[in-house]
């Protein structure tokens, strides 16, 4: 090529940026099923409850597929019970909200069902003395990080360990004024989590870090014990500035 032919080729210019994602832009997760494994526990049936509410799909799971379906007829609003393995299978996002001294082998025991599932966890590893509330450190770094380690197949994910119980089973509440911090190692599965706390009226799910930070979020709960027997209340955590 002489220089004439150089001269005569275009300038490239510069590849553009494709703008930023919004992080409000969230999926429409309407149409999606939730299962709520510890459906018949205080935080399980209240998330339950508040989900179905708003207008989704919810199966409630427990060990004993009669006291599941008793308290599904208890809440209404559409809400089916089942066993904890089929209520994992007719999923397609499952909320994890049994007790700690139960969550590893629960989720063991069912990692063939799970397989391919959105897992929330929002469990929280506590112990209790007379000083109160206190974390606990499981030994892979959180409940949320034992789900993962546990269930290689499904896609865990880490939210609602923040939420009254008392607030979310109470029918003369409307609105829940709080943030639901979410933890995850995928955009696309922390992004469905989100918009489905964001389903419930007053609630905004707000991405707060990878499943490593879950423990600090998991272990807050302790202190918010501590607020709600002080001041008798039912707090709960709202970020500013976001």
């Amino acid at each position: 090529m002489t220089s004439t032919d150089s001269a005569q080729q275009p300038a490239q210019q510069p590849t553009a940026k494709a703008p930023a994602k919004d992080p409000w832009d969230l999926p429409d997760v309407s149409g999606l099923v939730v299962g709520v494994l510890g459906g018949t526990g205080p935080q399980g049936k209240g998330l339950a409850y508040r989900l179905a509410k708003a207008g989704q799909k919810v199966i409630i799971g427990s060990r004993a597929a009669d006291r599941a379906r008793g308290v599904a007829g208890e809440l209404g609003h559409g809400v089916e019970g089942a066993d904890n393995a089929e209520t994992a299978r007719r999923s397609d996002i499952v909320i994890v909200a049994v007790p700690w001294d139960g969550h590893g082998k629960t989720l063991e025991s069912l990692r063939e069902e799970l397989a391919g599932k959105l897992v929330v966890d929002c469990v929280n590893p506590l112990g209790f003395d007379k000083k109160g509330a206190y974390a606990l450190k499981p030994e892979e770094g959180s409940a949320a990080e034992q789900a993962a380690a546990l269930l290689p197949d499904s896609r865990v994910t880490a939210a609602f360990h923040h939420l009254s119980a008392v607030l979310l089973e109470d029918p003369e509440i409307e609105e829940i004024d709080t943030d639901v911090m979410v933890l995850g190692e995928e955009r696309a599965d922390v992004e469905i989590v989100q918009a489905l706390a964001g389903r419930i009226p007053g609630m905004r799910g707000i991405f707060a870090g990878r499943l490593r930070n879950a423990h600090q979020v998991e272990s807050l709960v302790a202190n918010l014990i501590s607020v709600n027997r002080r001041y008798k209340a039912h707090a709960g955590i709202r970020m500013t500035d976001v």
